[in-house]
């Protein structure tokens, strides 16, 4: 069979809306996917540290202009970094281990203490019950050295927007065993726990900024994701619960998830608290403005993570057993997006969407995201995943977080997807050739994650969604990020074959 561009019958390809441009990705480029936890190291966890700094060498020397990495925050229960317990701070787990020794602040005895577990995991039941006792009293001895730091002073008083409210967050989690808000009996937060969890944050913050100096440097830019829910049981709605629909105990009367679609026969049933969008909207979004300037503080241009649900959402009661008694309801639209301006943001339009999402997105200005594994099954016709379909105005990816990886799709694509691979590929399309596809496609930017550079398998895949089991742990090996930087030349050519070197 001879590869061709497209089927004789495949609609044009489609163009990005006259005048569109792209504050995000002012021209063609390409990055890399990979979750800081997933690094590799000497910690128990992927840090902000000596690992990090090899990544982005690694990227540059490829000619990879972005890194793109799932949410900062907090987890809680499931391990999550889409639920995070606060959508402003950082989470400690990430604290580069090596740095705190060099500040005094952890002893080579401790360190012994908290060690990888089994290559190429996260062990997020032993983090807890070591690295996060370790980093309680990191936190007790930083706030203590920094007493007199005019920088922590002044960290603390030009933060206190959200800082003030995590502080004492995490203060009465400790104090209430570490059990959700509403069950909480004491309600004291202790100002030394409160001092050493700020501490935390500012440290946090100064390994934050000094990697992404570091890869500006060398010409890499930092992707995040702003989750668009928060966690029921976390710090925002405890201490903001105006915002969103919560009883007067404080518990969800309706929680976010979505109807039943490819990843899940009966929906995803996420839980979150929803949004009292009309609070919002009365002043004028003030707090998602907040997070959104307190993200790109972080980072040069952020994803709002499922965008579909500032134009409608999934409303589940409740009590509800799982996402398929849910409904549609309209969300704030064009106000929202109005009240942010004009920034560097990305809409992860994915999943089932309605005709006013795209609507939305494109009024907004904003880059939407196409995901090759998403493009070969069902109609193609007006697909915005499949590959002949891809327009200049979005972010082509192969897969994302949520996929299996390319080689483990391939290894279990229905035989049409793999008659419509084949189509436009030729016969037995590998991973190098869909990755190259990604690049090669009309998107302003191309995103990769590091599995599918590196050919990696299914055992390698991070997130199963609507499996609460066996997610977030997968984690680089040294050998691979020495093998992703042996890869340089290669992935630099491709990347110049499809003008997306950078500069």
């Amino acid at each position: 069979m001879t590869p061709r561009t497209a089927p004789d019958d495949a609609p044009a390809p489609r163009v990005a809306p006259a005048g569109f441009r792209c504050r995000a990705f002012p021209r063609r480029t390409a990055g890399v996917l990979l979750h800081v936890t997933a690094l590799p190291g000497d910690g128990p966890i992927g840090s902000l540290g000596a690992a990090a700094r090899r990544f982005v060498d690694a990227l540059a020397a490829a000619g990879f202009g972005w890194w793109q990495v799932c949410p900062l925050g907090p987890t809680g229960y499931g391990d999550s970094p889409y639920q995070a317990l606060s959508v402003f701070a950082g989470n400690p787990y990430l604290l580069d281990l090596a740095d705190l020794r060099a500040r005094g602040l952890v002893t080579a005895d401790e360190l012994a203490d908290v060690q990888p577990a089994a290559e190429g995991r996260v062990d997020f039941g032993r983090l807890w019950t070591t690295l996060r006792p370790l980093l309680d009293r990191v936190g007790q001895r930083a706030a203590e050295a920094l007493q007199d730091d005019p920088g922590f002073a002044r960290f603390r008083r030009e933060q206190a927007g959200w800082l003030d409210d995590w502080v004492r967050f995490a203060a009465l989690r400790s104090a209430n065993g570490f059990t959700a808000p509403t069950a909480w009996t004491t309600t004291t937060a202790p100002g030394d726990a409160q001092t050493a969890a700020a501490a935390l944050q500012f440290l946090f913050t100064e390994q934050w900024a000094a990697l992404r100096t570091y890869a500006q440097a060398r010409g890499v830019r930092l992707f995040g994701d702003e989750p668009i829910y928060v966690s029921a049981d976390g710090c925002d709605a405890k201490f903001r619960p105006e915002l969103f629909q919560l009883d007067a105990a404080g518990r969800p009367t309706a929680v976010a998830g979505v109807p039943p679609d490819y990843f899940a026969a009966d929906g995803q049933l996420w839980g979150n608290p929803l949004y009292a969008w009309e609070r919002h909207a009365a002043d004028g979004f003030a707090w998602w403005k907040a997070r959104v300037w307190h993200d790109l503080g972080l980072f040069d241009a952020i994803r709002i993570d499922h965008f579909r649900g500032i134009h409608d959402y999934w409303s589940v009661p409740a009590e509800a057993p799982n996402a398929r008694e849910g409904a549609w309801c309209a969300g704030p639209d064009l106000a929202f997006t109005r009240a942010l301006g004009d920034l560097p943001l990305v809409a992860e339009d994915l999943g089932l969407l309605s005709p006013g999402v795209e609507t939305l997105r494109v009024a907004a200005g904003l880059p939407g995201m196409a995901v090759l594994q998403f493009g070969f099954g069902g109609e193609t016709a007006g697909n915005p995943h499949y590959p002949p379909n891809i327009a200049a105005d979005r972010l082509a990816y192969t897969g994302t977080h949520d996929n299996d990886t390319l080689v483990g799709w391939l290894a279990q694509a229905s035989a049409e997807e793999r008659r419509r691979l084949e189509e436009i590929y030729g016969p037995d399309p590998t991973a190098a050739r869909l990755v190259q596809a990604v690049f090669d496609s009309p998107a302003v930017a191309a995103f990769v994650p590091a599995q599918d550079l590196l050919g990696l398998g299914t055992e390698a895949r991070f997130n199963t969604p609507g499996n609460p089991q066996g997610n977030w742990d997968w984690r680089l090996t040294d050998a691979q990020l020495d093998a992703l930087t042996a890869q340089a030349p290669q992935h630099r050519a491709a990347l110049a074959r499809s003008g997306r070197l950078s500069a």
